[in-house]
């Protein structure tokens, strides 16, 4: 945090917009690719050489505030994202009585809109979690969660800020709704 990319294969990036600097940054895997960085309280840039991979993100972690009361943050909403909340929010109650759950969408950019949906459901007992409408014929389109409700109705508190983003603020809306 705070170091500042100067410079990718030896190329300033002054002047370069965020999407083509990853696009510069983006190569087969196993490549490698030369970072220059001004970092505070160095005198020099630092260079770095590192090497391509994919990046797994694991997008959701719970654990225990006290007990009963549960902690489930969701980073982004990926693919599998509605899916692991649901094995988090069954290990969680597997342990003891689930009283009562905090979701932590903090920061969260959003993701996959199906998952988003996926997520919701988890907390409601079905019903429309977003939906879209236009001036043209045919353009509502609703998404509607399963009657899943896995917490069996525990209260939820959500916890959104700024950084909060698409998919994360559909749900946030959707559980307050």
């Amino acid at each position: 945090p705070g170091d500042l990319i100067i410079r990718l294969d030896n190329e300033p990036v002054k002047g370069l917009g965020v999407d083509a600097a990853i696009e510069r940054m983006r190569g087969p895997r196993g490549s490698k690719i030369e970072v220059t960085i001004a970092r505070e309280g160095e005198n020099q840039p630092i260079n770095l050489t590192l090497e391509r991979d994919i990046v797994k993100v694991k997008s959701v972690r719970s654990r225990w505030l006290e007990p009963g009361y549960g902690y489930l943050r969701i980073a982004q909403f990926q693919a599998g994202t509605g899916k692991d909340v649901g094995s988090e929010l069954e290990s969680l109650m597997s342990e003891q009585e689930l009283r009562g759950i905090v979701l932590d969408l903090r920061n969260n950019p959003g993701g996959v809109l199906g998952s988003s949906i996926d997520v919701a459901g988890h907390f409601l007992e079905g019903g429309t979690v977003v939906y879209t409408e236009g001036r043209a014929k045919n353009s509502e389109v609703r998404y509607n969660a399963t009657a899943t409700d896995t917490t069996s109705g525990a209260p939820v508190v959500v916890l959104i800020n700024g950084g909060s983003a698409s998919a994360s603020e559909i749900v946030a809306g959707a559980l307050q709704d």
